[in-house]
């Protein structure tokens, strides 16, 4: 007890001078793990940086928790950027037993104290898990999601939950019925896109070293793209929904939100691979990678064959500095040692991009989950919910369109059936046609903007939701996707560069996007969250 009200005196003087500095932005160059009490910073740190600091007796795991939570504290609320729901009051708890290990020599694991942004539909057995919904707010799932337990296994730390989308509900903005709204954290007058957004601001803002967000159809590459984050959209089939608030099970999938490529790649090769709970990863048993951080090779993009898809880029609809930053993204491909493709020819794209290949199983899905809860479960259909008529405005539309639907039948017994992913004629006809370009123009990805336009202002979320292209291609055909920053509009707002590949060819994606992030170096922080007194 002792211990927590030391850590709260500290954060309430943090945070008074922040206030009495008058300070709400950094300066031009913000110190990146810089001096400060301790001689470390946590701003843009990686997984390694932190774990050399702690190897080399820099710091303690304990130091690299407490220089988190402070930094939540001075800048969560009092920036409006509200990404964070709530924080695990045992992290710190956790970061002693690393330490204790570390001091008698024990062997840890791979993500050995690595501060963990998880997204809030996501269970976890001692934090709440709402799925962005007043009805489970104060709901604790009796275990770990698939994911987040591997996480802890390789000694990862789960330092907050973080907002998202009502339900998952909305690409566009991060609104939830159970904590509010989250701003970009690059304009806190802007959306971080949806449903990971919290993830995405947090991240950002060095909230965590790492997040991990969900992606029914642009939920973790799109919030990355407006965070100049790199997110990836596994293979369907190769990674875990397990433990994950489903919106639409045939299409969601989870995964890392990090600031450099290699800590994707390191959270990858943790969390991948073949789960009983999840009967949808047997199709991809035995095809993950051995070690994903093979892949880490800055002439990765050496010999490499990459198709422009020009039909998602048109200059009329397109804002024109995000078309300038992606000709520059080609110019840099090139010059990585890349083959370019340009156009890739696809001629029945806008054929299956208008197909209806959507399965709207969401209250059917969501059953299986509440059922998952046990008895400790707040409801037992999300009717329930619906008819409440507690939820975010913004979300009835939604609700209404899925309520149509029943939630006690399997869609594969629907009358008409919605086949699942592996059945779906339409979905595997798409996949089929787009491999089959592929193969004729001899390319081993494809690359497009993940977005065309900017971030919308928070207030014109819905009016201006333009230009997601994450939702076109890969949640359908079940390819791996990925996002990279490709540079800045305005000199302020991200911008994000995609990359899809064949199925399980993930590793593929990893090694294109780390030679494409270490030949351009477009990353860099929000200028709002500068390093604080202990760092």
């Amino acid at each position: 007890m002792l211990r927590y009200s030391v850590r709260l005196l500290r954060v309430a003087i943090l945070v008074l001078a922040f206030a009495s500095s008058g300070c709400t932005s950094a300066t031009d160059e913000p110190a990146r793990r810089s001096g400060g009490a301790l001689g470390f910073g946590v701003v843009e740190a990686t997984i390694a940086d932190l774990q050399s600091a702690i190897k080399d007796g820099k710091l303690t795991c304990a130091d690299v928790v407490q220089m988190y939570l402070d930094r939540i504290a001075v800048y969560d609320s009092s920036t409006g950027v509200n990404a964070i729901t709530v924080v695990n009051p045992n992290a710190l708890g956790r970061a002693d037993e690393i330490d204790a290990a570390l001091a008698k020599g024990e062997q840890v694991g791979p993500l050995f104290c690595a501060p963990i942004l998880v997204k809030d539909n996501f269970d976890t057995h001692d934090l709440p898990t709402t799925g962005g919904s007043i009805t489970l707010l104060g709901s604790q799932p009796p275990d770990d999601a698939f994911m987040v337990r591997r996480l802890r296994e390789a000694d990862a730390i789960v330092l907050a939950k973080t907002n998202m989308a009502e339900w998952a509900f909305s690409p566009r903005r991060t609104v939830s019925s159970s904590y509010g709204t989250t701003a970009n954290a690059y304009d806190v007058s802007r959306v971080p896109a949806g449903s990971s957004g919290g993830t995405a601001s947090g991240v950002a803002a060095s909230f965590g070293v790492a997040g991990l967000g969900s992606d029914t159809g642009n939920s973790i590459r799109g919030p990355s793209s407006h965070l100049a984050l790199f997110g990836i959209r596994s293979t369907i089939g190769l990674t875990s929904r397990d433990g994950v608030i489903p919106l639409s099970y045939d299409r969601d999938i989870a995964g890392p939100m990090t600031r450099t490529v290699e800590d994707g790649a390191r959270i990858f090769d943790v969390i991948a691979g073949y789960d009983p709970a999840d009967p949808i990863t047997e199709e991809g048993r035995g095809l993950r990678e051995s070690d994903y951080t093979s892949r880490l090779r800055k002439d990765g993009l050496l010999g490499a064959r990459i198709g422009i898809v020009r039909e998602l880029v048109d200059p009329q609809e397109t804002d024109k500095e995000i078309v300038a930053l992606f000709e520059l993204a080609i110019d840099d491909l090139r010059n990585a040692g890349a083959t370019i493709v340009d156009p890739f020819v696809f001629p029945e794209m806008g054929e299956h991009l208008a197909a209806d290949n959507y399965c709207p199983r969401f209250r059917y899905d969501m059953k299986q989950y509440l059922a998952s809860l046990g008895d400790e479960a707040p409801i037992s259909d999300v009717k329930e919910a619906y008819d409440s008529g507690r939820f975010a405005a913004y979300a009835k539309p939604m609700f209404d369109f899925y309520m149509e639907y029943p939630g006690d039948r399997p869609p594969e017994m629907w009358d008409p059936p919605c086949p699942t992913y592996l059945e779906h004629p339409g979905r595997r006809e798409f996949h089929d046609a787009l491999l089959g370009a592929m193969n004729a123009n001899d390319v081993n990805a494809i690359v497009y903007p993940s977005w065309t336009s900017i971030p919308a202002p928070l207030d014109r979320a819905r009016e201006e939701y333009r230009g997601d292209n994450s939702q076109l291609i890969a949640p359908d055909t079940g390819m791996p996707a990925v996002t990279i920053p490709m540079g800045f509009t305005r000199d302020k707002w991200p911008a994000g560069l995609q990359f899809v590949a064949r199925r399980f060819e993930d590793g593929l994606l990893i090694q294109y996007a780390y030679a494409f992030e270490q030949s351009t170096q477009h990353r860099r922080p929000p200028s709002g969250f500068p390093p604080i007194q202990n760092e």
